[in-house]
């Protein structure tokens, strides 16, 4: 029986305004929140820690639906995604880098990131020389690949017929939030804001410690500093949800880990260091000049709070204090007379800082054999300990007792 017109332009209606589920608005919210945090513990996992830097393993079931949805939530091509992001690490604050704030500028990879990631993928020889190992089986050339945004467009659909006329809205952000929350906050602002754990290289920031919006990526210096780890978080307070996901799928066999970041070691204090101890530094780097920078900030701390009580002018002290732990080349050209009237203020901490290259560059000069290297450690111990400066004697008896 056919129905009246009147009735089909009702049923039209009905549809228009509340689709197949007729849900109310706080769960139509719901539902739009969870499918893009579905997406990105999809680029995380997958892309990011599997695909891109093989942390780990990821069994047939996760990896097959992470392709599908994100095939589905984003259009991304697997070897595209992987070959731009292997270029950003060895690239990284380059010229050649394809999204760094440091050399493109912050409002261009914060707000056209994704004009720069469409950019990219066209590069023929980025994805040749950094997308090898992603999936080439007949699903990846014959429909992900083939047909990208086909994917795009048949989520569309199932929100329209899901919820009508305002499952357009929700598609639209979902197909913002990965451009947005990606490619433009955390290779943005991942290179601009924030706090670091770690002398890295590049320019990389923690932008929170709580990993949750954007699946642990939030942690980004972390990241940089190791980034062949599954486990984005270090620190106690530091909390990475990617981290909670994938071991739940270890757990259940979907999921191997290969690497986390190194744990430095301490045993007994030995006489003097060793090539064990030179072992220990060099694979624990990171680690030992965080815990020395905090020595650093410690005394600067302290002598503050001396100069306050003999109501002594600490002005070129507090100037410098946010500087005092970085690399001579990242401290910026406004905040370097600061730093060098400190220095010469107050000698113990120029020695502090002297000691603090002296000892970086122990994994630096490659030339050295590994006997000169041992030497140049126990020299260094030696000096520190009869320095007369408390944090550096303390740092140094510590340092002879880290092992792997």
């Amino acid at each position: 029986m056919l129905l009246p017109d009147w009735a089909v332009l009702n049923a039209a209606i009905d549809w228009l305004a509340h689709g197949l589920l007729n849900l109310s608005w706080w769960e139509i919210v719901l539902y739009t929140l969870v499918t893009t945090h579905v997406t990105i513990a999809g680029v995380t996992i997958f892309l990011h820690r599997t695909q891109t830097h093989r942390a780990m393993e990821l069994g047939p079931i996760p990896s097959h639906f992470f392709r599908f949805w994100l095939w589905l939530g984003t259009g991304m091509v697997t070897k595209e995604w992987v070959a731009i992001h292997r270029k950003h690490h060895a690239k990284c604050e380059t010229t050649d880098d394809p999204h760094s704030p440091q050399v493109k500028g912050i409002d261009a990879v914060m707000w056209r990131g994704a004009e720069l990631y469409r950019a990219e993928a066209k590069n023929e020889d980025t994805l040749a020389k950094y997308g090898s190992g992603t999936p080439d089986d007949w699903l990846e050339r014959n429909i992900y690949s083939r047909y990208s945004w086909q994917g795009v467009g048949l989520m569309l659909i199932l929100n329209l017929a899901l919820f009508g006329a305002v499952g357009a809205a929700v598609w639209a952000v979902q197909m913002a939030w990965i451009p947005f929350w990606a490619a433009g906050v955390v290779n943005g602002l991942g290179h601009f804001w924030g706090y670091r754990n770690f002398e890295a290289t590049d320019a990389s920031t923690n932008l929170f410690p709580w990993g949750i919006i954007i699946g642990g990526e939030e942690l980004h210096n972390n990241h940089h500093t190791y980034p062949t780890s599954a486990k984005f978080s270090v620190k106690p307070y530091e909390f990475d949800i990617g981290w909670v996901y994938i071991s739940l799928m270890q757990k259940i066999g979907w999921a191997k880990v290969k690497k986390t970041p190194p744990r430095l070691q301490h045993g007994d204090i030995k006489p003097v260091a060793d090539e064990k101890t030179l072992e220990a530094l060099i694979a624990n780097r990171y680690e030992v000049m965080a815990r020395y920078a905090r020595g650093v900030r410690r005394a600067c701390k302290d002598e503050i709070a001396a100069l306050h009580t003999k109501g002594a002018d600490a002005s070129s002290l507090r100037a410098a204090k946010r500087w005092l732990h970085r690399d001579t080349v990242k401290v910026p050209a406004t905040a370097q007379p600061h730093l060098a009237q400190a220095r010469a203020d107050y000698p113990a901490l120029d020695k502090m800082l002297t000691m603090r290259e002296e000892l970086r560059q122990m994994w630096l000069n490659t030339h050295r054999s590994r006997e000169q290297l041992t030497h140049d450690l126990q020299a260094w111990c030696h000096r520190a300990e009869e320095s007369g400066i408390a944090a550096l004697r303390e740092f140094s008896v510590r340092l002879r007792s880290v092992h792997i």
